[in-house]
C-alpha cells in the first residue's frame, strides 16, 4: 500500500500546483498549446523510446502474451466507449475519447515503477510490451474513428488515406519502432544522446499533471458527467478482471508476466486521454475529471488487484 500511495499522491501535489497557478495568474489558456505539442511530439515519444530500446529484445517475443493483453484493452476500450454513447450521449469523436479513457491506463507514468516496486526487476520486459502493444492499437484506433467522425472529409477513401498517414507519422508509434529496432540491433546511444532522452522522457509526467492542473483551474466543471463514473469502472473493474482470465486462459506464463498483465490493466485513466483530448478539441473537462477521479479511486483499488497479481505470481512459480 506504501508503493502505491507513494507513487500516487506527488501526482495530486503536481495537479495542485497546476491548478494553484491557473487561479492566481491571469494567463490565456492558448499559452498551453507550446505545452501540449512538447508533451505529443517531444517527452512522451523520448519515454516510449526509452523504454523499448533498453528492454532486451529477445524478451518481447511472447506472442501468446501480447494477444491476451492487447484483447483485454480492445474489450475495455469498446466498452467505455459504448458506456460512452449509452450513458453521455456521446458523439463518435467524444465516445473514442471516452474509450480511450476507459482502455488506455497510466502505464507510462506509474506502470514501470509500480510492476518494479511490488514485482521486481523481472516485471520490466512485459511492461515495456504492454506499453508498445497498447500504444500502438490505442493510437491507432482512436485516429481512425475520430477522422471517421469528421464529415469534412470527401470520402471514405481518403479518410483511411489520412488515417494512414496520422498512423504511420505518430510520434508515438515512431518512437516505439524506433525503439524495437535498437534493442533489436544492440545499438549502443552515445552518452549525450542517452542522457538528452532521459531529461526529456523525465519532464513528461511533471508537464502533463501541471496543464491538468491548469486546465481544471480554467474549465472548472460543476458536475461529474454522466458518462465518467462508469468509464472509470470500467478502468479501474473490467479491465483488469478481464485481464486476470485471459492470463489463466493463455497461460501459464514465467513469473511475473501475468502479475504485471493484471497490475498494468488496473492503473487509472492515462494522463494522455486528457492531452489527446486537448489535442482534438473534446471532451476535455470530461477527460480531466476521468484523470482527476480515476487516480484517486485508483489509490483503493490498485491495493485490489496488487494481492490479486501477488496471486497470480505465485501460481506462476507453482506452474513453473
Amino acid at each position: 500500500m506504501a508503493d502505491i500511495l507513494n507513487l500516487a499522491l506527488p501526482y495530486f501535489g503536481l495537479i495542485f500546483v497546476g491548478f494553484a497557478c491557473g487561479k492566481l495568474k491571469s494567463i490565456p489558456e492558448s499559452g498551453l498549446a507550446w505545452m501540449n505539442f512538447f508533451l505529443l511530439y517531444v517527452s512522451l515519444p523520448a519515454l516510449l523510446f526509452a523504454i523499448m530500446s533498453k528492454t532486451p529484445f529477445s524478451e518481447l517475443n511472447n506472442p501468446p502474451f501480447l494477444v491476451a493483453t492487447t484483447l483485454s484493452t480492445v474489450a475495455a476500450f469498446t466498452l467505455a466507449l459504448v458506456v460512452g454513447k449509452l450513458f453521455g450521449r456521446l458523439t463518435l469523436r467524444e465516445a473514442t475519447l471516452a474509450g480511450l479513457s476507459g482502455g488506455y491506463g497510466n502505464i507510462g507514468y506509474m506502470g514501470p515503477g509500480l510492476a518494479l516496486a511490488v514485482l521486481g526487476p523481472k516485471a520490466a520486459a512485459p511492461t515495456a510490451l504492454i506499453f508498445c502493444c497498447d500504444s500502438i492499437f490505442l493510437f491507432t484506433i482512436v485516429p481512425l474513428l475520430i477522422e471517421l467522425s469528421d464529415r469534412d472529409h470527401p470520402s471514405l477513401v481518403h479518410a483511411f488515406g489520412v488515417v494512414l498517414k496520422q498512423i504511420v507519422l505518430n510520434p508515438l508509434i515512431m518512437s516505439a519502432c524506433f525503439g524495437a529496432a535498437v534493442a533489436a540491433l544492440h545499438i549502443e546511444l552515445p552518452v549525450a544522446l542517452d542522457r538528452t532522452i532521459t531529461f526529456l522522457q523525465n519532464a513528461a509526467a511533471p508537464t502533463a499533471l501541471f496543464v491538468l492542473g491548469v486546465t481544471v483551474a480554467l474549465r472548472p466543471f460543476d458536475r461529474v458527467p454522466w458518462e465518467v463514473p462508469g468509464v472509470i469502472a470500467v478502468k479501474l473493474l473490467i479491465h483488469p478482471l478481464t485481464a486476470f482470465a485471459l492470463m489463466l486462459a493463455f497461460g501459464p506464463f514465467a513469473q511475473p508476466w501475468a502479475a504485471t498483465a493484471v497490475l498494468m490493466a488496473s492503473l487509472p485513466p492515462a494522463l494522455n486521454v486528457f492531452v489527446i483530448a486537448r489535442q482534438n478539441d473534446a471532451w476535455i473537462e470530461p477527460a480531466s475529471v476521468a484523470v482527476l477521479l480515476g487516480t484517486f479511486a485508483s489509490v483503493v483499488t490498485l491495493k485490489v488487484h496488487a494481492d490479486g497479481a501477488d496471486w497470480l505470481q505465485r501460481q506462476e512459480v507453482v506452474e513453473q
